[in-house]
């Protein structure tokens, strides 16, 4: 494991932006594991900008994303399909039947099996994107889950919902369930980069990188 120290969040965003680059210079066909909310926005907004000047073709990429909340359609602005079309995906020359998202419409546990399937049918992430939050969980992925965990339906805690808050008219509109990969399945991926912005993940990281492995701490 190696930690990277940037001076900015826009020096992040190159970082871990080069590091994708790199991958896909390497091999044309990668699979990529992405993320969504404001951390890698940066990184995006990174490869959108490499693809118009530099020419990066996606064209035999595909990606799969971490998590969806349930009940939402892809559609909805809040929706996490949503948010990678309008972040990357439709600024870039990818072909959208290889970007997948969990989909949280019908059946939710179902939906979370079949993903799974479909994740292992395709070889496997060959790099994968994360966040991490303030209380150290990655995706949806709280504290207390378990380490064996694959693509499963999860019951987003308190802490998870306040921070999410912001994005919704108000905090009784944000959902209280999602799908997300679980930890089994990501640690499943070749390669991983996590990106952690600001002072208040501070602790988190320093519990990532310093105490000892548990469901306390997910990431």
């Amino acid at each position: 494991m190696e930690l990277i120290i940037c001076k900015t969040a826009q020096d992040a965003a190159m970082t871990a932006g080069d590091l994708v680059l790199e991958q896909i210079k390497h091999n044309t066909k990668t699979i990529l594991g992405l993320a969504t909310g404001s951390t890698p926005e940066g990184m995006y907004q990174y490869l959108i900008k490499d693809h118009m000047e530099n020419g990066t073709s996606y064209a035999g990429v595909s990606t799969f994303n971490l998590d969806e909340y349930v009940g939402l359609p892809p559609t909805h602005e809040q929706s996490y399909r949503y948010f990678m079309n309008k972040n990357f995906f439709n600024a870039i020359d990818i072909r959208k039947e290889n970007t997948y998202v969990p989909d949280g419409m019908g059946d939710a546990p179902a939906n979370a099996i079949a993903y799974d399937r479909i994740l292992e049918a395709s070889g496997g992430i060959d790099l994968q994107i994360l966040g991490i939050g303030t209380n150290g969980h990655i995706a949806f992925n709280e504290p207390g889950v378990r380490l064996d965990s694959t693509t499963h339906v999860v019951a987003l805690v308190p802490e998870t919902i306040a921070a999410n808050a912001r994005f919704f008219d108000s905090i009784d509109d944000v959902p209280k369930t999602a799908i997300s990969m679980g930890i089994a399945s990501i640690l499943k991926a070749k390669k991983i980069i996590l990106i952690a912005l600001g002072e208040s993940k501070a602790e988190a990281v320093r519990a990532m990188f310093e105490d000892e492995v548990s469901t306390k701490v997910p990431a």
